[in-house]
Formats: C-alpha cells, structure tokens, sequence
C-alpha cells in the first residue's frame, strides 16, 4: 500500500502547484476504517517500468450506484501516470478486466473513490493550486484517457468568489420578501449529531435528481462531521430554516492546503496539533464550500434561489472576520442553470474545470476478457 500511495510523489515531483496528501489520511481512506467499503468492493494496482512505479489505478463496484444506475455500472479511480501512452493504456486495460470479470460494461470516473469524494481529471486550471479535498491533475491525462477509447461525459466547474461581492439588487429584494419565512442560523454544536442528521438529510434530498448522485450512508457523513468537529468553526456551517423547518444549508471548509505544504505531510508526531491551531488562529485567507443544498421542493423557486444565496451569503461576515477573502464553490455541475446563474450574479469566476469520462466495453470485449 506505501507503494500505491506514494506513486503521485513520483508523477508531480516538478509540479508546483501540487499539494501533497497527507499520509496518514490517505492510509486511513485505502483501509477497512473507511465506511465506504461496507457498499462497495476495490482493487489497486501499480505499474512499473525499469524497476520504478510510473503509475496507479483502481477499480471499485459501488453496490449503492448500482441499486440506482444498473447492476452493469462501475468506476476506475486514482489515476496517475507519466505521459506514456502504453502505460495508461496497461492500466485502463487492466481496470477494465477486474470490472469486466464482474459484470460491468460501462465504467466511469475518475472517482476516488466516490462521487461524494474526489472525483474527475482537471482540464482547465493547472496555474493555480487545488482547494483542499480537491484533485489536481496533469496536463496529459485527457489525452492518455481518449487514446484508451474514453470519452468526455460531464464536466464539473469549480468558481472563485471574493467575499467581498455587493449583493446583487434582485437578491436583497428578494431576501426582503422573504425575510418573515426564512431564518438562517449557525451550527448549534451542542446538538452536534442531530446537526449532522439534518445535514445529511437536506443533502441527499437535494441532490437526490442530480446526475450520478449516491446518497451519503449515515457512517459516511458521521465521518465527514468528525473532520467538520475538528476543523471548521461553528459558523462555517449555515442551516437555512423555512417557517422553522430545516430546508438548506452550506459547509464551508478553511482551506488546508494552504498551510499543509508547511507541515510535514506524515503529521507525525506533533503535526496535528500544530494544523488545529493554524486552524483555530486564521491562519488562512480562503475557504471551499464542499457542501451545499436546497431541499427538492424549493428548487426551480424564487424561494429556492433566496434559501440558496441565503446561505452563501450568512457566513461572509464570520469569514472575513477570521481573514477569508475568496472561496471557491465546488464542484457545480455545468447543466447547474440555476446556481450557476446566482454565483455570476455576485461575481463568481468558474478558474478550474474537471471532467468525467466514460467507457462501454463491447461484447466482444467482455467476453474475451471473460474466458
């Protein structure tokens, strides 16, 4: 496993906008502790070449994908490889016989390994760094991926926003019009596990129709708050409330990868003290909103579009006050007509672009993989 998770050391060594994961995180993520595993199967693989790794790949059956997709559904994951053709191509070849052995036909990704987690190649931003949580990828990976047979699928955008931004007129009015029926309110901590029920619960409502969405399990998001407890403040977390009923909200995450670079990437022994309190003293001066929703029945609303600038909105004031001055939204869908509509309304700039691509094996193909 050190192998497999070394191998971007090796890919993005003259890369400078590369931030690297921290081991210890990444162990954790690859071991049974992970709640994704208790719906999904993997395998990894390493490719080498004159004694050297020269790249990875994974492939991974969600059985929560397949309940709402097809049971001939799965994903290749955390690619990386040196720009050689014949690589890539070994790699996507034997990703596709492991999923091919086991039903599947058509295979998507990158995921890493959910869609709920790092997902796609990037194909626009490669001058400026990642946001934490968020992959970074080189330039020839779209290429290396078309010349093995796949083709885009869908394009996920990343805006930056400066927290500056005037509210736009149409907003404030219709924040007035409103302003009986909605309230927006801060994580209440001492209430911190029905908090995050109510999260979970607005996310996987809202996002239930969006293209590839998989609803987070309860273990899933009870081990994505364990990370919100720890690093992110309480007023990070909106929850906009309709008649004094939960119906949106946003996480915002300061963004570590401004400082991870600073520490040694094992965080060992004292790292993770020392990353809490750069946390806690604002040592940081951007943030990534990583989570956002809208109940179902607002969207397509005026109602809705306020719960959602609401949201975006109520933390600015905390942020600037802790020293944040852009966030980056990620990631929106680009067929997001609606959102994307409220974030250039206050001056959202879409600076990275990640891409989907896709895959469906022949019958000829499956079966000689197959015999």
């Amino acid at each position: 496993m050190g192998t497999f998770i070394g191998v971007p050391w090796r890919i993005y060594k003259h890369d400078p906008m590369w931030v690297p994961p921290l081991r210890l995180e990444r162990r954790l993520h690859f071991s049974r502790l992970n709640p994704y595993f208790k719906h999904a199967q993997w395998q990894g693989w390493v490719a080498w070449q004159d004694a050297q790794p020269v790249g990875r790949i994974s492939a991974q059956i969600d059985l929560l994908h397949q309940q709402r997709y097809g049971q001939d559904r799965g994903h290749f994951g955390l690619l990386e490889c040196v720009d050689d053709p014949a690589v890539c191509m070994a790699l996507m070849q034997t990703a596709e016989n492991w999923l091919s052995a086991r039903g599947v036909r058509h295979i998507s990704g990158p995921f890493n390994f959910s869609i709920n987690q790092e997902c796609g190649i990037l194909v626009e931003g490669f001058d400026t760094p990642p946001a934490i949580m968020m992959p970074h990828s080189p330039r020839w990976y779209g290429r290396l991926l078309r010349q093995a047979g796949y083709q885009p699928c869908k394009d996920l955008l990343a805006y930056w926003i400066n927290t500056d931004f005037e509210t736009p007129a149409v907003m404030q009015a219709m924040t007035h019009k409103y302003r009986d029926r909605i309230h927006v309110r801060a994580l209440r901590r001492q209430n911190f596990r029905s908090e995050i029920n109510i999260l979970r619960d607005i996310f996987n409502d809202a996002w239930s129709e969006n293209w590839g969405f998989v609803p987070f399990t309860e273990a899933e998001f009870a081990e994505l708050g364990s990370v919100m407890k720890w690093l992110i403040p309480d007023d990070f977390v909106q929850i906009a409330e309709v008649d004094g009923v939960p119906a949106a909200f946003m996480v915002a995450l300061p963004n570590l990868n401004e400082i991870l670079h600073q520490l040694s990437d094992k965080l060992l022994p004292f790292g993770w003290l020392q990353l809490i309190r750069q946390v806690k003293s604002c040592a940081m001066t951007t943030a990534r909103v990583p989570l956002m929703g809208v109940r179902k029945r607002f969207h397509d609303t005026s109602l809705g579009m306020t719960l959602a600038f609401s949201v975006i909105d109520a933390p600015r004031k905390y942020g600037t006050a802790r020293g944040i001055q852009a966030v980056e939204l990620s990631w929106i869908l680009e067929d997001n007509v609606s959102m994307r509509a409220i974030l250039d309304k206050i001056g959202g700039k879409i600076y990275k672009r990640y891409r989907i691509y896709e895959k469906t094996l022949s019958d000829g193909q499956r079966y000689a993989e197959s015999v």
